[in-house]
């Protein structure tokens, strides 16, 4: 048994290399100059850019879905990494206020934007079909010419959460598990009376 899952692992870094060799070939398609909103104002997909030449637009379906915080807490734990690379932004229908009230609740650092539902995600989508679907973009410039590079769907059991690795390690599948706000549960006597308590 050992040997046929360390040989199932040499075949899927394998599949990953080459996956990676060709994400790297690939040039992607033109695409708009997009607008959001951010608590600052108005920003457009160009804009994000600053003066780098890549990036990275996390796809967050909002406050109301638990796997997207799951991602987003996961990828606060490296965002300074990342953003030594491209610049990072992590995007809702979700507005600025209700984005930015809901980070500070996660801590988290991302820099944010709305793009309000509007045809942004529904043309941007990771998934054919789907116009709120959780993934990733990474887009190129050239001048003013935007180009997107790659993207990728996030959904359990997926490779950008390493938690569900580790959790298949312990024989559990995302069938299993789901993720929640908080995992905090009431004693069964609180010292205090537990007059009051909201959760």
């Amino acid at each position: 048994m050992t040997t046929e899952i360390q040989e199932l692992e040499k075949q899927i870094y394998e599949l990953t290399t080459r996956l990676n060799e060709l994400r790297k070939d690939h040039s992607g398609d033109v695409v708009q100059n997009y607008p959001f909103v951010t608590l600052d104002g108005d920003v457009t997909l160009l804009e994000m850019f600053g003066e780098n030449d890549r990036l990275l637009l996390i796809h967050n379906m909002g406050q109301g879905c638990r796997y997207c915080t799951l991602w987003g807490d996961g990828f606060n734990g490296f965002l300074s990494h990342l953003e030594s690379a491209m610049p990072v932004f992590l995007v809702s229908k979700d507005s600025p206020h209700v984005q930015r009230t809901f980070a500070n609740s996660r801590n988290w650092r991302f820099r944010l934007a709305s793009h309000g539902g509007g045809d942004y995600i529904r043309e941007q989508t990771v998934m054919e079909g789907q116009d709120n679907m959780p993934g990733a973009v990474v887009y190129e410039r050239t001048g003013d010419r935007i180009t997107r590079k790659n993207s990728a769907v996030f959904g359990p059991g997926d490779q950008y959460c390493s938690l569900w690795n580790l959790l298949a390690m312990a024989g559990l599948s995302e069938a299993e598990w789901t993720p929640q706000y908080k995992y905090w549960r009431r004693p069964e006597q609180m010292d205090d009376g537990g007059a009051n308590l909201l959760e």
